[in-house]
């Protein structure tokens, strides 16, 4: 018998592991049958799942603007706001000209590995031309050439973008330093996955509260580590009314086989909460939002998500949509022939999802 590593860096052992994961804490598996019940239940499992310091009540927000100019059919300001008790950070907020309150988005933005840019993948930068530079071919690889935050500003709605913590002016990390941020965070009690999704909250709060904001219809999307971080958002939050995730959904079982880019460990810290999947497999955290609307897709040739994966998690999160009588709330689509990328087509298909559930005016 092997008693050491398989797999480039799976302990031997790794299937044994992975067959006492049995997820008691699932709908699917929950001795709790009220669904309310249960997502309170689960939801308050996956925040201590977060490693978030107790402390005194919520920051107030102080946002201050920094710039501001007219962007054709929208304004671009440059706000400054107390994202945590932490600190402050900047975010690129994007509001229609025209009478509000207007249905809004939180857009999440990717990994990569690309840092020195983390809201400028979404909002077009408009104070650092190398940043704009940057930005530009970014789009250009992975967007069909678009920001998807201006795009949705020019259709109607307010968009705010965030930088996460090493992305940006709040970086930039290199590659290698992930590791070492992720375990002096882990020292000092929290966690680079937690801390992520208690800002995102924070975000989507702070968004919902702006006066040219509909509170009753915001709604959250990312592409790739940003759609992990949207329905993460929308299980955790009640002010997301509606998610949209592009390239970022699997079944934990079938993630971790030998190969998969989670092996490869720096870039999974942002998006690992110690001690959960004991409890609820990936898609579990994800029905947390049910029965609120949801589009999950994925690109039948990502090469980051294995199409049994996707397939066994939309398979979960269709049980636990219809278990509720929303299954028309629930859309799973694969692209054929998409590799990992959130191109025109796609966008187009998400642009006129959120228009259905935010009812644009």
């Amino acid at each position: 018998m092997t008693l050491g590593l398989s797999g480039r860096v799976l302990p031997a052992f790794h299937q044994r592991l992975k067959d006492e994961l049995t997820f008691p804490l699932s709908w699917a598996r929950s001795a709790t049958r009220d669904f309310p019940a249960w997502r309170a239940e689960a939801r308050a499992r996956v925040g201590e799942a977060l490693l978030q310091p107790p402390g005194p009540g919520p920051e107030p927000y102080a946002p201050v603007t920094v710039d501001a100019h007219d962007a054709g059919p929208y304004t671009a300001r440059t706000v400054e706001f107390a994202l945590t008790r932490y600190g402050r950070a900047r975010g690129s907020l994007l509001v229609p000209h025209g009478e509000g309150p207007f249905p809004a988005v939180l857009v999440l933005h990717d990994h990569g590995s690309e840092f020195a840019i983390g809201r400028e993948k979404a909002v077009r930068p408009w104070s650092a031309p190398d940043r704009l530079d940057r930005a530009t071919a970014w789009a250009a690889r992975h967007y069909g050439g678009r920001f998807t935050g201006d795009e949705l500003a020019s259709r109607g709605y307010a968009v705010l973008a965030v930088d996460t913590l090493g992305w940006g002016d709040r970086g930039p990390l290199a590659y290698e330093d992930q590791q070492a941020l992720a375990a002096n965070l882990f020292q000092l009690g929290t966690s680079a996955a937690g801390l992520a999704a208690h800002e995102d909250i924070r975000a989507a709060a702070f968004l919902a509260s702006l006066p040219e904001v509909d509170e009753r219809r915001v709604g959250a999307l990312g592409f790739s580590m940003g759609a992990y971080r949207a329905w993460q958002l929308s299980a955790l939050s009640d002010r997301i009314r509606a998610a949209a995730a592009v390239c970022w959904m699997t079944g934990l079982r079938e993630m971790l086989v030998p190969g998969d880019n989670t092996l490869r460990g720096q870039s999974a810290y942002f998006m690992l909460h110690p001690g959960l999947n004991r409890l609820l497999d990936i898609p579990d955290v994800a029905s947390l939002a049910a029965p609120k609307p949801a589009l999950f897709q994925a690109g039948g040739a990502d090469p980051l998500f294995a199409p049994v994966g996707v397939a066994a998690a939309y398979g979960k999160l269709r049980a636990v949509w219809e278990s509720q009588g929303a299954g028309d709330r629930l859309t799973t689509e694969v692209w054929p022939g998409q590799g990992h990328t959130f191109g025109t087509g796609m966008q187009e298909a998400v642009f006129a999802w959120l228009d259905t559930w935010l009812g644009r005016r």
